[in-house]
């Protein structure tokens, strides 16, 4: 294809992992084992059938969900920390960190190989971004722990865990930064968003270009209560400092109820020309399925703003960022997919006779 296309990560798990973690009360409980070894390999089959040309392991082994997967148990910890302000999260919140210093508890990287070994295409991961995590340390201080030596930890397991990724052959390693839209949403003036964008380009610099080249950020707009009303304005707002990260791939979920020529305008206007832009084109959590033609079309109103060898197309976010969210069916997440795929050669076989 012309355009290429990828996912973003998650996919619904099968009902009788989430019922075992449940009944299990832990993710590591070693009775999950081969429930997760079933859903790995399933999640991999089924992408198979799309034809996708690249996948993901479904984040069927994050314990909880994507946000604090790495942090989760931890003894220096309190489970009364920052509330995570997603209509699916249903009032959970990170972990609050009352000492250091600062580790992570599980790398994404974790489980990467078995995937890599399941797959016959390129196979990504996602992981969570330095900024996020910030938000584990209490606005209170830690006695005889400063922010400044919290933040450098935070870099130093951040830049691990993704090298780790890329040094088990990740295809790409995305970096989740579903939080500059709370950044926006808590201080409109946008300093809090510069201050994240900053966190997170201090951990970029830490790799070389070559390296960059195989990073990316995804984000999207998911409103408090998840409402759709202000989501153009909030991606609006935020496309200016999101490409500011120095990276190659940005991963955006366009609002459908948004003024996207106006986005994609904005797209265009800080576009840079190292960087390609996968558009959202399909909406994880309604439970329409998009036909091929839908995406098609999506995809060449992109190409009118964003030039093809920039443009790529994904999911608007993950299918179940959180490990028991089953809001969406498998199948169901499995035929938008296809349905990106399809609408996508559609859209490339278009582009290209119009270049020739």
């Amino acid at each position: 294809m012309l355009l290429p296309t990828e996912p973003i990560g998650s996919i619904p798990r099968p009902r009788a992992l989430i019922d075992a973690i449940n009944a299990c009360g832990s993710g590591s409980h070693p009775n999950l084992e081969p429930l997760y070894e079933a859903a790995v390999r399933d999640t991999i089959d089924c992408f198979a059938a799309t034809r996708s040309p690249v996948i993901s392991d479904g984040e069927q082994r994050k314990y909880r969900n994507f946000w604090t997967y790495s942090v989760e148990n931890l003894p220096n910890t309190r489970p009364d920390g920052f509330k995570i302000p997603f209509p699916s999260a249903r009032g959970r919140r990170m972990p609050r960190l009352t000492a250091g210093p600062f580790r992570y508890s599980e790398s994404a990287d974790l489980h990467l190989a078995h995937a890599l070994s399941l797959a016959r295409v390129p196979l990504k991961q996602a992981v969570i971004s330095p900024s996020a995590m910030s938000l584990v340390y209490p606005e209170e201080g830690i006695l005889g722990y400063s922010r400044e030596a919290f933040i450098e930890d935070v870099l130093h397991e951040h830049v691990r865990e993704v090298r780790s990724c890329l040094d088990k052959r990740a295809y790409k390693v995305q970096i989740d930064f579903v939080e500059a839209n709370l950044a926006l949403r808590l201080d409109r003036s946008g300093v809090l968003l510069s201050s994240f964008v900053d966190l997170n380009n201090l951990a970029l610099s830490r790799f070389s270009d070559g390296e960059r080249e195989h990073l990316g950020v995804h984000t999207c707009c998911v409103g408090d209560n998840g409402g759709t009303q202000d989501h153009g304005l909030d991606l609006a707002a935020l496309i200016p400092s999101l490409f500011q990260l120095n990276v190659c791939s940005f991963y955006l979920g366009l609002p459908r109820h948004a003024d996207r020529t106006a986005l994609l305008k904005l797209i265009r206007q800080h576009l840079k020309p190292d960087h390609r832009v996968f558009i959202g084109v399909t909406a994880p959590h309604d439970p329409a399925v998009e036909t091929a033609e839908e995406v098609r079309d999506r995809v060449i109103e992109a190409a009118r703003f964003i030039p093809p060898e920039q443009l790529g197309t994904t999911d608007d976010c993950g299918f179940a960022p959180f490990f028991d969210d089953d809001s969406i069916s498998r199948d169901t997440a499995f035929a938008k997919i296809r349905a990106r795929i399809q609408g996508t050669e559609l859209a490339s076989a278009i582009l290209a006779n119009r270049g020739n």
